[in-house]
């Protein structure tokens, strides 16, 4: 693999920006936004490929990540920073306007793109996540009522407390989360419906020899990740999910409809974005088109690059086969 560039620093929307970018500048842009626990490092192995497909492809460590700023206060990872975000982005790089791909919480950032800032979006890409029109009701009453206290979205809501856990041994934490060939969706269907509530750091603190899988990344690519995290901390990335009601709030004014053409890639076997999520997605993306990729689970770029890779090319060369208006 090629190796991973180094960041460019950029100033947008008050905060410093750490953009990695790779392929021609004057390639279609495309715009790649990871989840958590990630790093612009994520899309390693898509920064190459498409800029051998010709795109310009552009991925930032997101606000609260890597060597990005990390604002102190939770409000300052709400969805209006996390698009504003992008939005400057693209004018620190001179762009009018760019495809934005997303995975995981990225995936919620890219989809929300352009519902807040439409004629700054050419085409969205989801990755695991699929558009959610907004919940009837807070989504983290909604989830605490159908999963508990100890799902790891709610357990999230408490200051510091699971920060401090996910930080006392990065390495473990990073073999826990990044892992590969574990449950599978059939299997995971069957199980009790108290195995089902993804309380995940409880299931960080035993043993790891209970642990499902294999470990996904290499002793390199795991060294990246820990040492980042070991100095930066997960509190930035878990401040996203501190905002999950502010942001059913602030979306409340807008219309759940995403009027650019979209791709939707679903892994088989991602028990926390299923691709049942995706179901009934047309009703708010007209013009999508959906891939599945088998015997995969939630790192899906990272876990079958070969196949996103020329799910995301084959995409843009039929959407956008010359440069954005």
């Amino acid at each position: 693999m090629t190796s991973f560039p180094e960041p460019t620093m950029i100033k947008t929307n008050g905060i410093d920006m750490a953009v990695y970018e790779m392929g021609p500048k004057d390639g279609v842009p495309v715009v790649l936004c990871h989840g958590f626990p990630e790093l612009a490092y994520s899309w390693r192995h898509q920064l190459p490929a498409l800029a051998a497909a010709g795109y310009r492809a552009i991925a930032p460590d997101m606000r609260g990540y890597g060597r990005s700023s990390r604002p102190e206060a939770v409000g300052d990872y709400d969805i209006v920073h996390l698009t504003g975000d992008l939005v400057g982005l693209l004018g620190a790089l001179g762009l009018k306007k760019a495809v934005f791909a997303g995975h995981d919480w990225g995936g919620l950032v890219v989809w929300a793109m352009p519902l807040l800032h439409p004629d700054r979006v050419a085409g969205v890409i989801g990755i695991n996540t699929p558009f959610l029109p907004r919940a009837p009701i807070d989504p983290v009453e909604l989830l605490r009522a159908a999963y508990g206290d100890n799902n790891y979205i709610v357990y999230f809501q408490k200051p510091g407390v699971a920060d401090a856990i996910l930080a006392k041994d990065v390495a473990k934490t990073f073999r826990f989360f990044m892992r590969k060939n574990g449950v599978t969706a059939a299997e995971y269907a069957k199980l009790p419906r108290e195995a089902r509530r993804l309380e995940l750091v409880r299931a960080l603190q035993q043993d790891e020899s209970g642990w499902a899988g294999e470990v996904l990344l290499n002793a390199a690519e795991m060294k990246v990740f820990v040492d980042t995290y070991t100095r930066t901390g997960f509190t930035g990335g878990i401040n996203w999910y501190r905002n999950l009601r502010r942001n059913w709030e602030l979306m409340a004014p807008y219309a759940q409809k995403v009027n650019v053409p979209a791709l939707m890639i679903m892994a088989e076997d991602d028990v926390v974005l299923s691709p049942a999520m995706a179901e009934g997605m047309e009703q708010y993306v007209p013009d999508l088109e959906k891939v599945l990729i088998p015997h995969c689970s939630h790192w899906t770029q990272q876990e079958h690059p070969e196949e996103v890779n020329g799910s995301i090319a084959g995409w843009l060369k039929r959407h956008f086969p010359g440069p954005l208006d």
